[in-house]
């Protein structure tokens, strides 16, 4: 059997389901509210899921590292209260006063609102190698002996020199950027900004920022906290505010919540005013969206069975798969319309426009749910559940029509309503248009043509958006306010952890990215390695033996007697040098609850905190994650440190890697399942023509605007492969249909072509507005790629359609004249 006649029986068969459902709406209506009773029921508890970790397969190796870190150390980043508006005294104060408050709070597990620092100041000469002391010793020494001989009378340089320098700042500075050097900060004792008027103190909670609902519950007891506080003691003015980790986690799901929400909202008033406008009937426009809103609710009891929540992507397909609906009744409706204008019942009308126009709507569907479907071949979790999702929403959407339409149209039927009847010729722009193609085809080609060229010229000018911080909003006022918290620091809240099984394992760790920060010098990502055995230093007794030489030679100095620059160097040194040996548990609170595991067990836990580069800016994090990561233990084991860095490091490169095979996959797959049903590979290559000049188009099209591709909005190519292709297809099958004229079908499928993309393109529109700048990314180039698609569809297609039949013709007419010439004479 031909491919030919094989699309034909199956055009039969669409024609009968849909002749067979308008002859008994009951059942089938009765059947479409079962199916969206269960679709509601399955879809009722769906929740958003906006945690990048979630975004990954669980048998990453970066996933399993954060999930290893959140059942042993807990959540990384803090809840972070802030208060502001008043003087830095007053605002000391007020840190002394909440924090053991806070810390007595049931989620709080530990404060901290001071640096460390004098207890870091008090030993520091500990954290110095012996043979540095010892150098400090012998500088010592030499002034010693000169303050000595200066002091005697019967001493007579023969060469005046300067007194030997008892500075040790430049041994010292070999020891800038390390642990305790960091962790003790600079500035104030308290994390304080005089300028801003505003102090800081760092809680950190028991369990997970990951886990949305703890992170509410924990933010609200904090908040609650702060609410029955009388603040009016602290001065007028004086004011809280709360933000970390988990503050923004809360205010990002509400923003994408909120912008999903009106996304939604949006496309659905702007599908039914198109509609309005496109039919001019209220009733045509309940038919399209009822079985357009029946498919969501089938599709969503999918997504509630399978997936029991959605996430960033897949969040905002009801606006899309409702706009890629509402295509498929355009088309429908419009040859429906149509026929029964020309004469027809509605039965039969229904029979042909499902058996034709239906088939063009199934060949389109199955096209764009292959094409989704190869979004399903990437790993990033992200992108195979969106093509899954669409995929199906693609065929339930087909489905949903042949089931309802010509049920709702025979139960219309019945009460006597009949469809506007449209006057040849007056179908508005579309009409014009098809008239005028025909007389300035060649002029529209050629223009078209060099536009579209000129934008393909430019297409390998594209780049990668590497930066998620364009991709989150950041001008939430808790954003705002953690970078201000992150300044105080002086270093970053949520440094990543490498976890080890011994102290053994724990020195090898903070030894290894030792060397690798010193041998990649100013190249290194790492600012400084933490680790509760590497705070203790070694040879304490060795190195207390030389303190107490030191400190018994400068107790025998008179500080009177000395320049005012050498005296408080040598009382600090006193100070230092009377400093006693210690151990882990004498390390300040503050600083040993930073190593400590949910059971409160201390060790095995290093801290590498990032310097140069920010944990938002991917390019930096993927540097980042390279230094740390594949540490190799001395038993040939393997460590590596975990974090939301690490996982953003991971999507990047698995969308920069994955993109352009998933693109080559959509249209391999599109090409191939179009030569399928088509019967004819030129065919498909034809009706794919406008849908690859248009995804070029559109790559040239952001080069010349300075947009670039980020880990979200790459995948609006494959979607725009598969959401424009059906133009394609519906306009040559129409113009193939035998004694078909090229100005009627095109007013009629134009129109519908037209509308298509339009109502295609709304549910992206509505993410314009959103205030989430990876949805924004998402509809900037969704839309640009619609609007190059129809200016393609709707001019230069057609007119190059027309080109090569007026071509077929002159050449056709050529070869006739030839034949019937009389043979020359022998």
């Amino acid at each position: 059997m031909s491919e030919k006649r094989w699309s034909e029986r199956f055009e039969g068969v669409m024609g009968r389901l849909a002749v067979r459902n308008h002859r008994k709406p009951f059942q089938a209506l009765l059947l479409a509210l079962v199916l969206t009773v269960l679709g509601a029921y399955f879809a009722r508890t769906l929740t958003l899921n906006a945690d990048f970790v979630g975004l990954l397969p669980k048998n990453f190796p970066s996933v399993q590292d954060i999930e290893k870190l959140r059942k042993r150390f807990g959540g990384q980043g803090n809840v972070v209260v802030v208060g502001m508006g008043a003087d830095p005294e007053v605002l000391k104060r007020f840190a002394d006063d909440m924090a053991p408050k806070l810390g007595a709070l049931s989620e709080i597990r530990y404060v901290s609102h001071q640096r460390p620092r004098s207890f870091f100041d008090e030993h520091s000469l500990y954290y110095v190698d012996v043979e540095d002391l010892e150098t400090i010793q012998e500088r010592i020494d030499a002034r010693i002996l000169w303050e000595k001989q200066q002091a005697n009378p019967l001493f007579v340089s023969l060469v005046e020199e300067d007194p030997p320098s008892v500075d040790f700042a430049d041994i010292e500075q070999k020891y800038t950027g390390r642990a305790n050097q960091r962790l003790s900060g600079q500035g104030d004792l308290y994390y304080i900004n005089p300028t801003e008027r505003m102090v800081v103190l760092m809680a950190k909670p028991r369990g997970s920022a990951a886990d949305l609902n703890y992170s509410k519950k924990v933010v609200g007891q904090v908040e609650d906290f702060l609410a029955q506080q009388d603040l009016s003691k602290y001065g007028p003015g004086f004011k809280t505010a709360v933000t970390g980790t988990f503050k923004k986690k809360i205010d990002q799901q509400r923003v994408i919540v909120g912008d999903l929400a009106s996304a939604s909202t949006l496309a659905m008033v702007l599908l039914l005013a198109y509609l309005a406008f496109h039919f001019r009937s209220a009733l045509s426009v309940g038919l399209t969206m009822a079985p357009v809103m029946a498919g969501l609710g089938w599709t969503y009891g999918f997504v509630g069975l399978a997936y029991g929540q959605v996430n960033l992507l897949t969040g905002f397909l009801a606006a899309v798969l409702g706009g890629l609906g509402v295509e498929h009744g355009i088309h429908l409706l419009g040859r429906y319309t149509t026929l029964r204008s020309e004469g027809m019942n509605s039965e039969e009308a229904v029979d042909e426009s499902f058996r034709h126009t239906g088939f063009s709507a199934l060949i389109a569907a199955l096209v764009a749910a292959l094409t989704f479907l190869s979004l399903a071949m990437s790993e990033f979790r992200a992108f195979r559940e969106f093509g899954i999702i669409a995929a199906v929403g693609m065929l339930v959407s087909i489905f949903s029509y042949v089931l309802l339409l010509p049920a709702l149209l025979g139960l219309a039927t019945r009460f006597g309503w009949s469809p506007r009847v449209q006057q040849e010729g007056t179908a508005g722009p579309l009409s014009l248009l098809a008239r005028w193609l025909p007389r300035s085809y060649r002029g529209v080609g050629i223009v078209v043509g060099v536009g579209v060229l000129a934008l393909v010229s430019q297409a390998y000018r594209i780049s990668f958006n590497y930066d998620s911080r364009t991709l989150e909003d950041y001008k939430q006022a808790s954003a705002v306010l953690d970078q201000k918290v992150n300044d105080i620091l002086g270093y970053s809240q949520t440094p990543v952890v490498v976890l080890t099984d011994s102290q053994e394992m724990e020195r090898e760790v903070v030894r290894q990215l030792e060397a690798r920060k010193a041998a990649r010098g100013k190249e290194s990502t790492i600012d400084f390695v933490g680790a509760l055995d590497d705070l203790v230093p070694k040879r304490q007794d060795e190195k207390q033996a030389i303190l107490q030489a030191i400190s018994a030679k400068l107790e025998k100095l008179d500080p009177e007697r000395l320049p005012e620059d050498t005296r408080n160097t040598l009382v600090r040194a006193l100070n230092m040098a009377k400093a006693k040996p210690f151990t882990q548990e004498a390390l300040p609170t503050s600083v040993r609850h930073q190593f400590e595991s949910l059971d409160g067990s201390t060790g095995g836990v290093v801290l590498v905190y990032a310097g140069g580069v920010s944990l938002s800016d991917g390019e930096g994090t993927r540097k980042f994650a390279k230094e740390v990561r594949g540490l190799q233990m001395p038993d040939g084991s393997q460590v590596s440190a975990a974090g939301e860095a690490l996982i953003l490091a991971d999507i990047l490169d698995m969308v920069s890697r994955e993109g352009p095979r998933i693109l080559a996959a959509a249209v391999l797959s599109v090409l191939v399942a179009m030569w399928l049903t088509l019967g004819k590979l030129r065919t498909a290559l034809i009706c794919m023509l406008p849908t690859l000049l248009s995804v070029v188009g559109l790559v040239g099209l952001m080069s010349l605007l300075g947009l670039q591709f980020n880990y979200l909005n790459i995948m609006v190519l494959p979607v725009l492969v598969g959401t424009t292709v059906d133009a394609g297809v519906h306009l040559v099958q129409r113009l193939g249909e035998r004694g078909a004229d090229f100005v009627s079908v095109y007013a009629e499928t134009g129109r519908a072509i037209m509308g298509g993309l339009l109502t295609s393109a709304i549910g992206f529109v509505a993410l314009i507005l959103a205030k989430h700048p990876g949805l924004n990314s998402i509809g900037d180039l969704a839309n640009l790629g619609f609007g190059i698609n129809m200016v393609i569809v709707l001019l230069g297609f057609p007119s190059l359609l027309l080109m090569v039949e007026r071509w077929r013709r002159k050449h056709s007419t050529s070869s006739e004249e030839q034949t019937e010439q009389p043979a020359p004479e022998a």
